[in-house]
């Protein structure tokens, strides 16, 4: 029986919760998941996106290094304390190990700073991708690790 996963990664930065919230939830996907970590793959380019992200509801496609894509969708935005989405439509390699996906940014004080936290909740495809779970997991924290480092220069701009 599969069980849902919960991936979780956090950094402190020298920013407000304010500034960061506004850097994060618009910027841009490739410039922050530009480089791939071992077997999760870069993101290439954005689809289908209206407007400047951040309204609840708003669609959009991410297209993996890998050829792989996947359907985001904005779910919650708190402004300054978190937002949220659903990943569905999931293609390519990811299609194998992942059913469905939430995630979240989330923003909090932390000092003269701001901590940003990224989580995934994510409910593999089956026992055989529940299997695989513990290395994924372990690949996901770098990739989440390096993503967090790619914010600090959006937030000096």
């Amino acid at each position: 029986m599969t069980t849902t996963l919960h991936l979780e990664q956090s950094r402190a930065f020298p920013a407000s919760v304010e500034q960061a919230f506004d850097t994060v939830l618009p910027a841009p996907l490739p410039e922050i998941f530009h480089r791939r970590y071992a077997a999760l793959p870069a993101i290439r380019e954005v689809r289908d996106q209206e407007g400047s992200w951040g309204t609840v509801g708003q669609t959009r496609t991410i297209v993996l290094a890998d050829g792989g894509t996947m359907r985001e969708t904005l779910t919650s935005v708190e402004r300054a304390d978190h937002f949220g989405y659903t990943i569905s439509d999931v293609t390519g390699p990811m299609k194998l190990l992942v059913r469905s996906l939430e995630g979240r940014w989330a923003f909090a004080p932390a000092g003269t700073g701001v901590r940003i936290t990224w989580s995934w909740d994510l409910e593999p495809t089956s026992d055989l991708a529940d299997l695989a779970m513990p290395l994924f997991a372990r690949l996901w924290k770098g990739y989440a690790r390096q993503a967090l480092e790619e914010i600090e220069p959006l937030l000096l701009r």
